[in-house]
């Protein structure tokens, strides 16, 4: 028996008949940027979201640019504010920052959580800080309610690297209701890479937000600069979603929530049937559901668990082995010691959840057991 990592053909194939169709329609209309598709699949995530505003945009790379570069053109930032950053995360949540000019600072995180909470982010700052970025590593909502309001009191800026979470959700006890992540800050930057949660067939990303004069100055940079053909207000960027893959994002965004319940299905058959010392199940906390984009267990001896599950036919991948601060790019640029992270990165390890069944998921346990 073999449990391949994810197949993208199996990941959509339930949902090949609509999203033939959808191809169709555009293809047939003739009209492949910034046309219904695109209008209609931005009020769907909106609402999706909670938020008053979604910007369909190239991939989520470019929808953290767009937020930040947006931020400095509304006056909120300007070049060489800080901006405080989890020091276990993908370089895209680095990139933008550091291109824009901003002094990113790194923060270490919860070595349980594996996660930066927005209290620790509150701790972490000082007078400099006029932002912080919240990312929801794995679909872990790297949030807290106290936190959130110690950064409004600070007049901190809160940015949501939504990119692994689609789907998750908080708990606010302050109005006894639950949350989408991508709603709880300033503005929230979404990745549809193919092998997301909810993931394009090629390139995608969204900012959402419920500020009406980011969004307008987001729409305008990821449009050369303007809003008006040959009128450029802004020194802007060509980072638009494509109707395509706005037409298939239509065809799965309402299947986001069906998919996170399967993965909470699956990470629950994990979580109940790995029973190794050796293993550290990721975490789970009230208040939070998560996304599970990635289900994440940490070894001692990670190298030596992946290729005895590599033996046994069950494919792992590593997320992520190089945090930013020890990529070439930055050497000597992001200072420091990030003790955790460096740990994390030699001991984490992804097992297999898009394509798999909780009772698959016991059969990887089991194996997992005799480890």
């Amino acid at each position: 028996m073999s449990y391949p990592f994810q197949r993208l053909s199996d990941t959509n194939a339930y949902l090949s008949d609509q999203l033939m169709e959808a191809a169709r329609r555009v293809v047939e209309s003739g009209w492949y940027l910034l046309g219904r598709e695109t209008e209609a699949f931005e009020r769907e995530l909106a609402d999706f979201t909670g938020t008053h505003y979604a910007v369909g945009t190239a991939n989520g790379l470019e929808a953290i640019r767009l937020i930040f570069r947006a931020l400095i053109e509304t006056g909120r930032l300007r070049p060489g504010d800080s901006v405080l950053v989890p020091s276990n995360t993908f370089i895209a949540s680095v990139l933008p920052l550091t291109q824009l000019g901003l002094t990113v600072r790194l923060v270490d995180p919860d070595p349980d959580t594996m996660s930066v909470n927005l209290s620790s982010m509150v701790r972490a700052a000082d007078t400099s800080v006029r932002a912080v970025v919240a990312v929801h590593l794995y679909g872990y909502p790297a949030y807290d309610p106290e936190g959130l309001a110690a950064l409004h009191d600070n007049g901190i800026l809160l940015v949501e690297d939504n990119a692994q979470a689609i789907g998750a959700e908080i708990f606010d006890p302050a109005d006894n209701n639950w949350h989408r992540t991508g709603s709880l800050g300033v503005a929230s930057a979404v990745s549809f890479y193919p092998a997301k949660n909810i993931g394009a067939l090629g390139d995608a990303g969204a900012v959402t937000t419920s500020d009406t004069e980011l969004a307008d100055t987001i729409r305008q940079l990821s449009n050369y600069g303007g809003s008006m053909k040959y009128h450029y207000p802004l020194q802007g960027y060509n980072s638009r979603i494509d109707e395509i893959q706005a037409a298939f994002l239509r065809v799965k965004l309402p299947y986001a929530l069906e998919e996170r319940e399967h993965r909470e299905a699956t990470a629950k058959a994990y979580d109940e049937s790995i029973s190794n010392p050796a293993i550290i199940l990721p975490p789970r906390h009230d208040g939070l559901r998560q996304a599970w984009h990635q289900y994440v267990v940490r070894c001692q001896e990670r190298d030596r668990l992946a290729s005895f599950l590599a033996e046994n036919g069950v494919e792992t991948m590593i997320h992520y082995p190089i945090p930013p601060h020890r990529q070439k790019c930055y050497q000597g640029t992001l200072t420091g010691d990030f003790p955790v992270a460096d740990r994390l990165a030699k001991e984490v390890l992804s097992l297999p959840i898009a394509n798999v069944s909780p009772e698959e998921a016991q059969e990887i346990a089991s194996i997992i057991n005799r480890f």
